[in-house]
């Protein structure tokens, strides 16, 4: 989408998965991963402008689809004094929305053809979508399980898009496919009440999960499908000031599934994700300048 944000307001794009596939890009150039983005945009000289910044962060957008009549998301963020932010959308009819609704999709035609290792959605992924969008993302899944792939998965939740019962529904149906599942703790209690996340997780399948908790240290539980599953707290980077938390779960992902996809151990992983979304909050907006986080490069 496209983000209005700071004073004065600026221009520039964001979006949940979309700032985790560019924090990925960008944390995968030293570690052999490369990222593909899959989305819809408009014919407008503003989708072009995303397209072109996107490609410039070395993100492939040959599954970008290309919509007559259609116009990217926006959103404006306001901004509190500690960091926190309000969103305002304006995204009912934004391309994206529309992404399997006329014909074969680049990314189904990639699945078929098992072009890629890992598949990344969230909660939001699904929200957007109409229902018989949301039955075709969850076959897709289930192809590319079937092929060998893995699937990654954010429980992002908006209750501006839909009811938690809904997310139930639709959490439930993706769940099982999950390899590695980024579980917001605040969202989970929205969509499920109270109750193990662990737990559930284990119950659909899922091979590891991570509990993000904001400041708090994340709980990463993997092999969860074993006698022994491995746990482990890991604490946050301690900020002083914090300027803009828009992206720090995005960007905590990006950096644990830099280091998963890369080899490394979870604690590794999660230390990386801490690392990256320390760097992100001391910043405006989603997408901080490359230069910030040259270290992590």
């Amino acid at each position: 989408m496209v983000e209005l944000s700071g004073q004065p307001l600026q221009r520039t794009f964001g979006g949940d998965t979309l700032n985790t596939a560019l924090y990925l890009s960008r944390l995968g150039t030293s570690r052999d991963i490369a990222v593909s983005y899959a989305t819809a945009l408009g014919v407008d000289n503003i989708s072009q402008d995303m397209l072109n910044a996107w490609q410039q962060e070395n993100i492939d957008t040959s599954m970008v689809r290309k919509l007559e009549n259609k116009l990217p998301g926006l959103y404006l963020v306001e901004t509190e004094p500690n960091g926190e932010r309000h969103f305002h959308y304006w995204r009912n009819d934004s391309a994206a929305k529309f992404y399997f609704a006329c014909g074969l999709t680049p990314l189904e035609q990639a699945i078929e053809n098992h072009d890629f290792d890992a598949l990344y959605i969230s909660g939001i992924s699904l929200a957007i979508l109409a229902e018989d969008a949301k039955a075709t993302l969850v076959t897709l899944l289930d192809k590319h399980k079937a092929k060998g792939g893995k699937v990654l998965f954010d429980n992002n939740f908006r209750p501006q898009l839909w009811t938690s019962k809904q997310a139930q529904y639709w959490y439930s149906q993706v769940l099982p496919f999950v390899d590695i599942a980024l579980i917001t703790e605040d969202d989970d209690h929205l969509v499920w009440g109270q109750g193990s996340i662990v737990d559930r997780c284990r119950s659909f399948g899922c091979q590891e999960v991570v509990i993000k908790r904001g400041s708090e240290p994340c709980l990463v539980v993997s092999q969860l499908q074993s006698d022994q599953p491995y746990e482990s707290y890991i604490a946050a980077n301690k900020v002083e000031k914090v300027i803009d938390t828009c992206a720090a779960g995005d960007s905590f992902a990006a950096g644990y599934l830099a280091g998963r996809l890369s080899g490394g151990s979870e604690s590794a992983a999660a230390e990386l994700g801490h690392q990256l979304a320390s760097i992100v909050i001391q910043h405006p907006g989603a997408i901080i300048p490359a230069d910030a986080m040259k270290n992590l490069m």
